[in-house]
């Protein structure tokens, strides 16, 4: 049942690792800096070491999850895999994600950019281990 292949799953990690680096980075990284309301010397001021490490760690947590998923269904293949990426990610985390920021009172600006980063996340983890599988 917990028949995964770990490179799939480290190279899913890496890949949401990377992809989150572009988007809140050269991307949108100054239109999500103002949407949540921090400044240069809050961004600055952050315990990077430990953000990127949890960072990391969390994204591996969630693809080791994905691939226990898809291998317990079979691994059905790239377009299907990755269509499951998809939905996860827009209809489970994206829209989680906004029923916080709702009573958060947060922009609804920051609600995109952070619902379509978790729905790009895991669409392409879906298609790694589409791929791979």
């Amino acid at each position: 049942m917990w028949n995964v292949n770990w490179l799939e799953v480290i190279l899913a990690a890496l890949a949401g690792f990377m992809v989150g680096g572009l988007w809140y980075g050269p991307i949108l990284g100054k239109a999500w800096q103002a949407a949540s309301g921090l400044s240069d010397d809050d961004i600055k001021g952050g315990n990077m070491p430990l953000i990127f490490g949890a960072t990391f760690v969390l994204n591996l947590m969630s693809a080791l999850m994905l691939a226990h998923m898809f291998s317990a269904n079979g691994n059905p293949g790239l377009r299907t895999s990755t269509m499951m990426g998809f939905g996860i990610g827009l209809f489970f985390v994206a829209t989680s994600v906004c029923v916080n920021y709702l009573f958060s009172r947060k922009p609804v600006k920051l609600m995109a950019i952070d619902g379509g980063y978790w729905t790009l996340i895991y669409t392409i983890m879906g298609a790694i281990f589409g791929a791979m599988g």
